[in-house]
């Protein structure tokens, strides 16, 4: 899965005076090193699962599942301080979060298919859109650019499916049917035994599969916040 790190590519930093240190005295030395983005949920370990979203190249993200882990994640996003926008066909599912998010402020907005403005992204106002346009999105109007990533959601794999994964840096499936998981290690190079998880995982739970090989599964557990808000995991919407 992409590093976190890797969307600080190209950035420059305070321009201070260099600090030699010895070679002999480096052992000594202990860095705060770890992942910046989105908590997504937790691994195998219950460990953290971080996901970099915002980059200064533009970035596409695939999830075949259902509404629930994408409204999780927008507002999860949301609570980062970026701004998001919605395109959807289905405004009612995504009324209340967008209300909630904001606490007055328009930082999740909700637009009609098409008509997602320019948000004018930039490496201090990220922006995710998050496309819910059912099984056969149209190309959108607004597309991925510098900070400013793009979420489509499938509810299962589709024609267009194979399309977006080949151009998807991020890919997460949620629970399909054998023969979908089937398809989909064709294009991902999965293993059999990912192919055999995927038709039996539980709600809530994602493989993500960047296009580094990388695989992890992930737990999505909501908070307290988000339970009274969303529910509980789903994978049906």
């Amino acid at each position: 899965m992409p590093s976190a790190t890797s969307a600080l590519r190209g950035l420059y930093g305070p321009r201070r005076e260099r600090h030699v240190v010895p070679v002999d005295d480096l052992g000594a030395l202990t860095l705060p090193l770890g992942d910046d983005g989105l908590t997504v949920g937790h691994d195998a370990e219950n460990r953290p699962a971080v996901l970099g979203l915002y980059h200064p190249a533009p970035f596409d993200i695939l999830l075949v599942g259902g509404v629930w882990t994408a409204q999780a994640l927008a507002l999860r996003a949301a609570g980062t301080g970026a701004r998001v926008a919605v395109e959807t066909g289905r405004p009612q599912l995504w009324t209340n979060l967008a209300h909630a998010a904001g606490a007055g402020q328009e930082c999740l907005t909700l637009h009609d298919v098409g008509r997602v403005p320019p948000m004018g992204a930039t490496v201090g106002s990220p922006v995710l859109v998050v496309r819910d346009c059912g099984m056969r999105p149209p190309r959108g109007r607004v597309s991925s650019a510098p900070w400013q990533s793009v979420l489509t959601l499938l509810p299962y794999m589709s024609p267009v499916a194979p399309r977006l994964m080949n151009a998807a840096g991020l890919v997460g499936l949620q629970r399909i049917s054998p023969d979908e998981a089937a398809h989909a290690a064709r294009i991902l190079g999965l293993s059999q035994t990912d192919v055999a998880a995927l038709s039996t995982i539980g709600d809530g739970v994602t493989l993500w599969c960047g296009d580094n090989q990388a695989r992890q599964y992930v737990m999505t557990r909501p908070t307290e916040a988000e339970t009274g808000l969303l529910g509980n995991p789903r994978r049906v919407d």
